[in-house]
């Protein structure tokens, strides 16, 4: 399966790479996240084309998110002999998506902020 159009990045898709980035997110995971936030379904290919990032970088991101559970893949027959393509979907909303770091973000947050509490009794202790 090919697809007809290849969708690009906007300047409000590298906005909201950006943002993921500045939260800690990898920007090969969060240009894919926002390409297919916006896309019904894509091949590696086309997510490539896209967001303008190597094959590599989409394997790893597409690894990250399957670990994650954020995204559903199916195969279909290439149009010429070989290997069949694989095509991917967000199994969640993005919303959902967002919730779900959000959340991880508020643990790692209060963790860190028990530890300097930590090391403040630690300092009054000496």
């Amino acid at each position: 399966m090919r697809s007809d159009k290849v969708r690009y990045f906007t300047p409000r898709d590298e906005e909201l790479a950006e943002l993921l980035m500045g939260i800690g997110i990898k920007r090969n995971v969060s240009k894919v996240l926002v390409y297919l936030a916006n896309t019904e379904e894509a091949t590696s290919r086309d997510i490539e084309r896209g967001t303008d990032l190597r094959q590599p970088e989409v394997s790893i991101a597409m690894r990250y998110l399957k670990e994650c559970d954020w995204i559903d893949t199916r195969e279909s027959k290439s149009e010429s002999k070989g290997r069949p393509v694989k095509i991917y979907t967000l199994s969640r909303s993005i919303t959902e998506i967002m919730d779900t770091i959000e959340k991880e973000k508020k643990k790692e947050a209060r963790h860190q902020l028990d530890l300097i509490q930590k090391m403040r009794e630690c300092i009054s202790m000496q």
